[in-house]
Formats: C-alpha cells, structure tokens, sequence
C-alpha cells in the first residue's frame, strides 16, 4: 500500500454557522482515515505500507494524535505487515515528539542519510528494499533525490519514498525539487511520491506516483482521497489499485441557471444537484459547495447577497427534511458550506448585434469570422500562439483546435458582449448614482435653510 499525506489532527477552523456534530465530524476525519487505512491494508492483505511524508500536520505532534497512530500500528504488526514512514516539510523530525514505544515492524526513517530498508512478504521472503529520508526541518530545499541510489545487483525490486515537488508543479511548496526525468532514470521500479495532495500517476515502468492525501481537508481538495493498492508480479508487471480512505469528501458542484425562471424551480434543481452529489460520496458525509453559473433571468436576484443567504438557508433545511425522511438524519450527512455565483444576464446576440455600436460591431465581426474558414483559422492560431510555445500544450491544444474554433468563438463573443454590457451598465449606475447624490445635496440644502428659518 502507498499513501501519503494523512495530516493527522489537522485543525478545521471556519464553518462557525455548520451544526457541532458537522464540525466534530471534520475534525476527527483524519484520524478515521487512518482507521480506514489500516482496515484496507488488513482487508486487501498486503504485505506491507509506505507513507510518504506528512504523517501528522504539526511537527510538534499532538500526543492524542501519536497515541492514537500507536494504537493503529499494531492493529498491522498483529497481522504481519510492515510499515514504513518518512517525514514531510509538516512533521519534520525537528518538531517535539513523545517518548513511545512502537511496534518493531514500524520503521521511521531519519533525516541525515537515505536509508534502504528490507521489506518482506507474510511468508517472510524477501520482497523489495524500502529506500527513504525523512525532513530534518521544515524547509528542505536540496534536491533530496539525488542522494537516492537504487540497488540494481540486488535483483530485488527497488522502492523510493520522497516527499516532494516534482517538475516544480505550481501551488505547492517547492521542497526537494527534482524532476521527472531524473526520477525516471535513477533505476527505481517505483517512486512513492508525497506532498502534491492530488494524486497522480507520473510515469510508468518505472512508476512515479504521487498517491495524494488521504483526507480532504478544504474546499480546494475534491473528490475522492485515499491511497493506491501495488499489486507486482515476480517478473514486476505492476497494478495500481486507487481505494478511497476519507471520511468525508469534499465537492463543487456546478448548476447552470440558464432557463431557470423561477426561485421554485431553482430551489428544486439545488435540491437535486445536492442530493446526487452526495449519492455519489460511497456513503461518505459531504461538504458540498454549489456553484451557480450562467446566464438567466434570476441572475438579478443572484446578485442579491441576502438572497443567496436565504437561498442557502432554505436548502440546508430541505436537504435536513429530506435526510430525516430517510432515516439518514445523522450519518451519512450532507452538509452545503457556501453557494457561490458567477452568473450572469441573459444575452440577445442577434439583437445586440444588429445594434450601431461596439458591442454590435465586434458580434457581426465575430460571426462574419465564424463563417470563414481561414479567417477563423488565422484568429485562433494568433490566439493560441502563446501556448505553441510548451511541447505538451501544443500537441494538446492542436488536437482540439479545429473541431472546438467554432465553440471557442462563440464563448469568447458571448463573455466579450456579456462584459461590455455589464460595464456600460455600472457607468450607468455611476452616472444615476452621481445625479441623486447631487439632487439629494441639494434637498439637503434647501431643507436646512427651512429649518433655519423656522
């Protein structure tokens, strides 16, 4: 079993309007989703579990968290299967720890050398060596991998655990920087990747993986988190199995409003969106945020942020009724944290375009293009010319350019119209704003001097 990222006792804060079992609920779903992956491990018999960094979220450890781990480890050490951890840039080995005693089958790597550990099959044969090197302190900037060398003589397959940052992917910390050639070339069979909290398969044979955390923890980590299930066969053909370990999954849930004319009618298309979203959880509590996007004639009331509170409001308490009646009232739970808009007025391109202005003279431009072949060839390869520049974008993006030109010229005039309308009716706000605010001063005016004069 790979898994990586666990953030043991990492803290929830916010969601102070969420109901207190919600809120107890987020707060232990990192412990559960190492309760999960012990029963995984024990249910898919595996030989053995390496954790790629960031077992616990501080590196001065809570002792809840470590007595808990404690109790969890030797649930694996009755069964015969070996652990093996390095720590991560949250729970470097400079952080304070207890003085406990763990199981033998439980190695913790250090941080002063890569060290290569055996790993054994239940039987006790031999099944590969466990390379690792744990963070000293939180920031690590060496390129730990090159310190990593592979037993190549042993004929004995070669595992590598790393925490770190792969190809310099953007939005993550840059620690241990290395790249994916360097890791595809070292002799490995197979690099279990963390700190990157999506998972992702690299490269394969030999096999870069990063198997993601195991828990979501905020609305930017959606979707379904667990660890991935290696399966290698004695010539080393090797399975990745993803089996999902979270207690409670995190989504973002997009309803377009187009067409929508009534706030009955947008209340049950919510309804809707939430209850299938949280069907399909795997019976697992949810954190759903619904994102509302578009063009429609209730975007006006959209653009009503006590609207939308209320809106939020009344479907928290339909999805609590509809739970109730099925008998669902405490566990799984289905809890909507936010609903957010992006909609926007309904357009009349046809007959805005026939309109002598700008926004008039860009649409009838913008279709003139559109029935000509080389001109919407020419506007769209000048449009894209900045992402001819990568190697793997462009391959990508010339694939899709001819039959999606045609869509990408109808959405840019439908956001280019929708914008310009959109700031012409701000100035023209402005300008309202700026009439009553002189009417109003003057009003003010003369009702002083009456008063004066009273």
């Amino acid at each position: 079993m790979h898994a990586a990222d666990l953030h043991v006792d990492s803290p929830f804060r916010g969601l102070t309007d969420a109901p207190a079992e919600v809120r107890e609920a987020l707060q232990s779903s990192t412990f559960q989703a190492v309760r999960n992956l012990v029963d995984t491990a024990l249910s898919e018999e595996v030989d053995f579990v390496v954790i790629a960094g960031d077992l616990y979220d501080s590196a001065d450890r809570s002792l809840r968290a470590q007595l808990y781990l404690q109790r969890e480890w030797k649930r694996l050490h009755a069964k015969g299967v070996q652990l093996f951890v390095i720590h991560g840039n949250h729970d470097p080995l400079s952080g304070q720890r207890a003085k406990l005693e763990w199981p033998k089958s439980v190695h913790f790597y250090g941080s002063e050398k890569v060290e290569k550990e055996a790993a054994y099959t239940k039987s006790g044969e031999l099944a590969a060596y466990v390379h690792g090197i744990s963070y000293g302190t939180r920031s690590v900037t060496e390129n730990l991998a090159a310190r990593y060398e592979a037993d190549g003589g042993s004929g004995v397959y070669q595992i590598a655990m790393l925490h770190g940052n792969v190809d310099g992917q953007e939005g993550h910390d840059p620690y241990s920087p290395c790249s994916l050639s360097e890791l595809a070339g070292s002799g490995f069979h197979y690099w279990a990747l963390g700190h990157i909290h999506g998972r992702a398969v690299l490269h394969t044979y030999p096999h870069v993986v990063y198997s993601g955390n195991t828990q979501g923890r905020h609305s930017k980590e959606t979707g379904a988190k667990g660890c991935y299930i290696v399966d290698v066969s004695a010539s080393y053909e090797t399975e990745l199995k993803f089996v999902p370990l979270d207690a409670v999954r995190w989504e973002n849930i997009v309803v377009q409003i187009a067409g929508i004319e009534s706030e009955q009618v947008l209340l049950m298309t919510l309804e809707k969106a939430a209850l299938e979203a949280a069907s399909g959880c795997e019976r697992r509590s949810s954190m759903l945020r619904l994102s509302l996007e578009g063009r429609g004639p209730l975007h006006h009331r959209l653009s009503d942020a006590t609207f939308v509170q209320e809106l939020l409001m009344g479907i928290r308490e339909r999805i609590a009724e509809i739970n109730e009646w099925q008998g669902n009232a405490s566990e799984p739970w289905c809890w909507i944290y936010r609903i957010e808009t992006a909609s926007g007025a309904e357009l009349d391109l046809e007959l805005l375009g026939r309109e002598d202005s700008f926004t008039g003279e860009l649409i009838r431009s913008s279709m003139s293009i559109e029935n000509d072949d080389d001109a919407l060839e020419e506007l769209v390869s000048e449009a894209l010319q900045p992402l001819y520049a990568n190697a793997r974008l462009r391959k990508l993006v010339r694939s899709r350019q001819d039959e999606r030109s045609r869509q990408w010229l109808a959405g840019a005039r439908e956001l280019a119209a929708g914008l310009l309308l959109e700031d012409a009716a701000v100035k023209d706000g402005d300008k309202t704003a700026d009439s009553l605010g002189k009417a109003g001063a003057k009003t003010e005016d003369s009702g002083q001097e009456r008063g004066d004069g009273v």
